[in-house]
């Protein structure tokens, strides 16, 4: 079976903690795949573009026993996503503070007058994966709203989420795990970026590798 990463928004493949999981998972003689799915382009982010970039990695590294993907924030939704899309493809999830209802989210993180400024100006500045201010296209946003808010795959699903999370509240995961039998939430005492939870999410990668 494969393994692979899928980082966040305003991330990229060098994340923390993608490449400490590879490191782990290295150490016992497995792979991880970590896609830059900034796709095509930070600055003209799509979902499909993100989508297609997955179906391009099963395509080239895939084999015939699916992936265990594991996504943070934003790559949580789309972990679910591509798993509810492709379901014979997809083993098994981890989701990292997934960010479910992307459009909802958005509207509710921006400081008021920044939604509208996106819509008229066509684009505003976010941190890209280096830090770095760059404009992203607000098609961005208008796409999240035609896509699935929370996707449902078949697969065995555990969701691993911080309590002290501002970002995406811990509600989120909490009315997902209720709704979807197959989900398990693993509440932890952390925030969105899981800083001090790396061996909480090694245990449950291994758990689903096991």
């Amino acid at each position: 079976m494969r393994v692979a990463y899928l980082h966040g928004f305003a991330s990229s493949p060098k994340t923390k903690k993608g490449l400490a999981l590879r490191a782990h998972l290295a150490a016992r003689g497995i792979a991880l795949a970590l896609p830059d799915l900034n796709a095509p382009s930070f600055r003209a982010l799509s979902f499909a573009a993100m989508l297609e970039r997955v179906d391009r990695l099963d395509a080239e590294e895939g084999d015939d026993e699916g992936w265990i993907l594991v996504g943070s924030s934003l790559g949580g939704w789309l972990a679910a996503r591509w798993a509810e899309r492709r379901p014979a493809r997809v083993r098994a999830l981890l989701l990292l503070c997934p960010a479910f209802d992307v459009a909802g989210r958005w509207a509710a993180l921006l400081p008021p007058g920044a939604l509208e400024r996106w819509r008229r100006e066509g684009a505003l500045p976010f941190a890209n994966g280096a830090g770095e201010l760059e404009p992203v296209h607000y098609a961005f946003f208008e796409e999240a709203g035609r896509e699935a808010a929370f996707p449902a795959p078949a697969c065995p699903t555990c969701v691993l989420h911080g309590v002290r999370d501002e970002r995406v509240p811990i509600e989120s995961s909490r009315a997902y795990a209720a709704a979807h039998p197959n989900v398990t939430l693993v509440e932890v005492d952390d925030g969105h970026e899981l800083a001090a939870s790396l061996p909480i999410i090694e245990a449950e990668l291994a758990r689903l590798l096991a």
